[in-house]
């Protein structure tokens, strides 16, 4: 398959730069469904993911479809060295997955968790979507149900988004409306922080010792590589994205050369202000230390003026460790960011 040659060309360019006693920490195959692949073709991806040097301690993620994961496909992630799976249930309400257009029912999705249990993998996350026109409250409620019945060490929430361009958009659908979303997103921190899952992030709840390494580099705003169609990376203060055409990242690697489509080098005020925006998407928030140890300045006194004014709102809090969202900040994290960006008038 010329695709999965070209990825381990990718790979390749970076093997043969790659810093001397440099470990990977953290692995994540995702990006879609790569259980969409038959077993030789996924075994393919994760001989590109092994050839990089790995920590003894590596936390390495796959993301499955549960209609495509086989017995046999678990076999082969199990094999390789994968010992976290996150599955794409979505819901357990067969109307909604209907509505939604996913492949499989909630008990495929099921006895897909059980499998991946049957065979020994015992860090297992589901990301769940709520929002979704003509779910009820109700309905998600039922789905949270069945999603900790199943003892999962991971959840992850998602609303819908309905945007132009998209499959939904050109539907005609609408978003449900701002209070059914807010009282299913506060649904979900209810139950599953009564269930023993802390929210570490706004979207994610885990078990103790289970938050998502690879989600913590994000908010933490650390380097990444990114191999593939579409793939982001961020190194040395560059955020590089690959093409997102695949005959096109085909052509550029054959021919040599990195499929990079833009380049953006961050200024020392946009890297500052990503971090805080990220950060704080964190319930630990931003640390104080950190960001004076990354730019020799106190978070306080460089965004002093918007800080009053979000505390004033209500919307953060600070104290001598960290800069939080607060609960009311929370849901509103992607306004409260506006106030961090660089040339903001507001």
């Amino acid at each position: 398959m010329q695709y999965l040659y070209a990825l381990e060309q990718e790979a390749q360019i970076f093997l043969t730069s790659w810093p001397r006693g440099q470990e990977v920490s953290s692995i994540y195959v995702g990006g879609g469904t790569p259980t969409v692949l038959v077993s030789e073709e996924l075994e393919q991806v994760l001989a590109v993911a092994s050839a990089f040097p790995r920590a003894s301690t590596i936390e390495w993620t796959v993301e499955a479809n549960p209609g495509t994961l086989t017995l046999d496909k678990l076999r082969v992630l199990k094999a390789a060295g994968v010992n976290r799976l996150s599955l794409g249930v979505q819901s357990f309400d067969d109307t909604i997955l209907t509505f939604l257009g996913r492949t499989h029912t909630g008990a495929e999705a099921k006895t897909a968790w059980y499998n991946a249990r049957q065979v020994g993998f015992d860090n297992l996350s589901l990301d769940l979507i709520y929002a979704v026109p003509g779910q009820s409250l109700t309905s998600w409620r039922q789905t949270l149900k069945e999603a900790l019945a199943l003892a999962p060490e991971h959840i992850s929430t998602y609303s819908l988004m309905i945007e132009e361009g998209t499959e939904f958009g050109r539907r005609g659908l609408t978003p449900v409306s701002q209070e059914l979303d807010l009282a299913q997103y506060e649904e979900a921190q209810a139950v599953l922080q009564k269930a023993g899952l802390c929210q570490y992030e706004i979207s994610n709840f885990a078990c103790p010792g289970f938050s998502c390494r690879h989600n913590l580099v994000y908010w933490y705003n650390e380097p990444y590589l990114g191999l593939g169609p579409s793939a982001t990376s961020y190194l040395a203060g560059e955020r590089r994205t690959n093409v997102r055409n695949v005959s096109e990242y085909v052509q550029c690697l054959n021919q040599g050369r990195l499929p990079v489509a833009d380049r953006e080098s961050a200024t020392p005020e946009l890297a500052r202000a990503e971090t805080v925006i990220l950060s704080l998407r964190l319930r630990e928030g931003l640390s104080r230390r950190r960001f004076r140890e990354r730019f020799g300045q106190d978070i306080g006194d460089v965004y002093s003026e918007a800080i009053h004014r979000l505390t004033e709102y209500n919307l953060v809090t600070m104290d001598e460790d960290s800069l939080r969202l607060t609960d009311k900040g929370l849901p509103l994290a992607n306004q409260v960011a506006m106030a961090f960006l660089p040339n903001n008038p507001s």
